[in-house]
């Protein structure tokens, strides 16, 4: 598992939720046959993530849609670049821990901007609600 501690938590939230998924889940619109994946610390984080990590904090944090839809971009991006980021450095080296904090500071001082200081203080205090909304999704 990746070392968290050089990360800030919203970029924790991303790779737990989507690092922790279940074994065999089944959607409700494929056969009972059909199952994802099993899914390691090492696979990528799908661009989903993203997406349901935007929907949570709009539900929690009650974002406007103009928020919503910046939080999306910025999320998505930092998905992609989380992803870049482990095929190019091994799991678990300081390069790889380097680049994830790089990228999470990058993406939370985005993040700063788009909800403002009020609404960013709420985000960094609901984490653990919003992580709790996110796994239900």
């Amino acid at each position: 598992m990746y070392s968290f501690s050089a990360l800030r938590p919203l970029l924790a939230i991303i790779l737990l939720a989507t690092a922790s998924c279940a074994i065999f889940h089944r959607h409700h619109d494929t056969p009972a046959a059909v199952t994802e994946p099993v899914r390691t610390t090492d696979s990528p984080t799908p661009p989903t993530a993203a997406r349901d990590l935007a929907d949570a904090m709009t539900t929690v944090l009650h974002l406007r849609p103009d928020q919503t839809t910046k939080v999306r971009q910025v999320l998505a991006a930092t998905v992609e670049q989380v992803n870049a980021a482990r095929k190019q450095y091994p799991a678990q080296s300081p390069q790889l821990n380097a680049a994830l904090a790089h990228i999470n500071a990058s993406s939370d001082k985005q993040l700063r901007q788009i909800l403002g200081p009020a609404t960013y203080q709420q985000l960094k205090a609901k984490q653990p609600q919003i992580q709790a909304e996110m796994l239900h999704h």
